[in-house]
């Protein structure tokens, strides 16, 4: 059940100067060695059925370097985070690797990562290289969660189709930017202030019934790995009284964390 919050106004300027959070990347942060696979279709980028519901944009966000991932889904709390991954072979795989996107959920063969079949060739060394590790089809790898960066987009929130105005709201964030998560999501009425918190429906996905009227302002809860490692980030721009399904708003914030 949605909770109803009340906050003053004090609080909202407090949240106002929270808009870039701390914490960049660092070259120190331990790889994790697991198994990757890749989705096995023509297609070169991701899924637009994906279980992080970003439809469409969840197949050629990132270039359509993406991947579902197992236990990383974390029921829709990972959904949106990057990962740089790389292969272990030394006769194909670069040492770079790529950074890709979590936009599914799905194993196969002990693996942590299906990555789309562009994003799986780009972890080769040649075009060459690259038909060899397609042929193996299941490799060793090495992870670690990196920051997110979308060079001249801001966070922006796209509007469910299965919406209906004004009884009932869903919409998913698009361009999450840092690498920590979104671990809650206010709706803010823009004049008294009063706050509602949303449910997280599935993957990537939230919602309420009965959303507050008039402008709304948004709140997001960026989360990292530490418990007291939270900050609320608010949009500069609000979601219009008149919301649409099928449209995306742009926040006006982008977001390193």
């Amino acid at each position: 059940m949605a909770l109803s919050l009340w906050s003053p106004l004090s609080l909202v300027a407090t949240l106002l100067l929270m808009l870039t959070l701390a914490g960049a990347q660092t070259s120190s942060d331990p790889f994790i060695h697991s198994r990757a696979a890749y989705y096995p279709n023509s297609d070169e980028q991701g899924t637009d059925r994906g279980a992080c519901g970003f439809g469409s944009f969840g197949a050629t966000i990132n270039g359509g370097d993406v991947s579902a991932a197992s236990d990383l889904y974390r029921n829709g709390v990972g959904c949106g985070a990057c990962y740089q991954v790389k292969c272990t072979n030394m006769a194909y795989c670069s040492d770079k690797g790529v950074t890709v996107v979590i936009t599914d959920s799905g194993s196969s063969d002990r693996t942590d990562f299906i990555l789309s079949r562009r994003a799986f060739g780009r972890m080769a060394q040649t075009t060459d290289a690259a038909a060899s590790l397609f042929s193996l089809g299941v490799v060793d790898i090495d992870y670690r969660r990196v920051s997110c960066s979308y060079p001249n987009k801001n966070i922006t929130i796209k509007i469910d189709e299965n919406s209906n105005y004004p009884n009932y709201l869903a919409f998913v964030i698009w361009y999450q930017q840092g690498r920590k998560d979104i671990t809650a999501v206010q709706l803010c009425e823009t004049q008294n202030f009063g706050c509602k918190l949303l449910d997280r429906s599935y993957g990537a996905v939230w919602t309420t019934t009965s959303p507050p009227s008039g402008p709304l302002s948004l709140r997001m809860l960026f989360s990292g790995a530490d418990e007291d490692d939270q900050s609320w980030v608010v949009p500069i721009n609000n979601i219009p009284q008149d919301w649409k399904a099928g449209d995306t708003y742009d926040t006006g914030v982008q977001v390193n964390s």
